[in-house]
């Protein structure tokens, strides 16, 4: 596809795929951004010609369209006060923590809103212009959800899906939200709308039998002019194949042993990797780690956690009080119960490479991943994906969405400390036998169900929400 030409295949999401780096000499350059989604869509992108529309980051930069490492980009520029009230606002101060079970107070703000319907807008003008006739339209995630009804009006010949990856709440938290039916107006603009379970599927259709009035059957929902909406579950993954080759990789197994070393060698390593976020149940998870030492169940000779929380949203309050907060508790339990030497907690308040990462998963005996409330979390299929001698515990909490389908992982509720202790003992002690039962299961289903067959079952499953009336997309190359 030329930069200017119409795409078979558009990809709406809030973020371009690539990061903006600047080098010591002052010269930017682009990168791909780690992660499942860029490394799911990139190859159906390749074949189909696909185009990418998203933000690049940073304020008021109008770019053109670009092409890059075989992806066609279209960026669009926000301003300072978009990224305040769209961004940081509205999409991470209203929406983030309703959708989470109110982890935190959701704040709600006309002018938050909307800055959101604007830029949601404009994103659906952007994708509206550069969408071929009759083409794919895939909108991705919370920050877009008026994005479908906004191209539909400009667009009705569009194939239109959209996936949220975050969890949907049920009712009773929804109908908090002032813009509660436009949001789901806006979401009904797609022919399928995609959820991680199946119970956000279901809380969907309820919400808009309930406060738009549509008819609905299962998880169809039947509009006025005859379009049918199709609400279903599909649980996104990680390229599996991938995290496995890095981790057999002679680089990242000596990493490995650098780190155990660097830490003492000690008999049990503890690892946590998360966003520095208050929905990931970083500072319970601590607690309970120390209050192990604290009772003698665990020693600080013995046993170490390390605790890698990427820094996020660092110009919202809630967050910086997340980190100030976190500091303390660990400088408290270092404090208490360390040792010259030997610190109780490894604290990394940074973001690190794949290969780092894949270091880390090598290294640890016990992955630990308690968030309150998860769309899905793939650092959990990520530590599978790495385990390739089928060793390692995954201690994972029940209300990520993961759970469902790593069901032999010690699984918690991450607001009950004692259920949560006794679970970080459980692996820690477990047989071989039993952590290799345990961890040969869960490798076999992130296996088969890897990041490609999640897009190809989305895109397949919008093909049959509305058959091809133009032309149909090219499978991914191999599959």
């Amino acid at each position: 596809m030329s930069l200017n030409g119409s795409a078979e295949l558009v990809i709406v999401a809030n973020r371009l795929p690539v990061d903006r780096m600047t080098e010591p000499s002052g010269a930017t350059e682009w990168r791909v951004s780690p992660g499942g989604l860029v490394t799911a869509l990139e190859p159906i992108m390749r074949a189909n010609e696909g185009l990418w529309v998203g933000w690049p980051g940073g304020t008021d930069v109008d770019l053109e369209p670009f092409e890059h490492d075989g992806m066609t980009l279209d960026p669009i520029a926000l301003s300072a006060d978009e990224i305040e009230q769209f961004y940081e606002g509205f999409s991470n101060g209203t929406i983030w923590p309703l959708y989470h079970d109110l982890v935190a107070k959701p704040e709600f703000h006309r002018e938050w809103w909307d800055s959101y319907v604007d830029v949601n807008r404009r994103f659906a003008e952007r994708a509206a212009e550069r969408a071929a006739k009759n083409a794919t339209v895939w909108v991705q995630d919370y920050q877009l959800q008026l994005v479908p009804r906004l191209l539909r009006e400009l667009r009705p010949d569009l194939r239109i899906g959209f996936f949220l990856h975050i969890p949907f709440p049920p009712a009773e938290l929804f109908q908090q939200l002032p813009w509660r039916r436009q949001i789901l107006e806006g979401l009904l603009g797609a022919d399928l709308v995609g959820f991680q379970l199946p119970g956000g599927a279901a809380n969907f259709v309820r919400l808009v039998r309930q406060r738009v009035g549509h008819k609905t059957h299962r998880d169809l929902v039947y509009l006025p002019d005859d379009r049918t909406v199709r609400a279903e579950s599909f649980p996104i993954s990680i390229d599996y194949k991938g995290f496995e080759e890095l981790a057999r990789s002679d680089s990242v197994q000596k990493r490995a042993a650098t780190i155990r070393k660097a830490l003492g060698s000690p008999k049990t390593l503890f690892l946590g990797i998360d966003r520095l976020d208050y929905t990931k149940g970083i500072y319970a998870r601590l607690r309970a780690f120390s209050e192990l030492l604290r009772d003698g169940e665990l020693d600080v000779d013995d046993a170490v956690f390390v605790q890698v929380a990427t820094p996020s949203r660092e110009k919202v309050e809630e967050y910086r009080v997340l980190r100030d907060e976190t500091d303390r508790l660990v400088g408290r339990i270092n404090g208490d119960l360390g040792r010259i030497g030997r610190p109780a907690i490894s604290y990394l308040h940074s973001s690190y490479p794949r290969e780092e990462m894949a270091a880390l998963y090598r290294a640890a005996d016990v992955m630990v991943v308690t968030p309150y409330r998860d769309g899905m979390n793939l650092v959990a299929k990520e530590y599978v994906a790495c385990r390739y001698d089928g060793d390692g515990a995954l201690v994972l909490s029940e209300f990520a969405g993961s759970a469902a389908e790593l069901r032999q992982a010690w699984q918690v509720n991450p607001y009950d400390l004692n259920g949560m202790k006794a679970a970080l003992l459980d692996a820690a002690r477990a047989e071989p036998r039993e952590r290799q039962r345990r961890m040969r299961a869960m490798r076999k289903t992130v296996e088969k169900a890897d990041v490609a067959a999640w897009a190809t079952a989305f895109l397949d499953e919008l093909d049959e929400a509305r058959p091809p009336h133009g032309k149909k997309l090219k499978p991914t190359p191999g599959s």
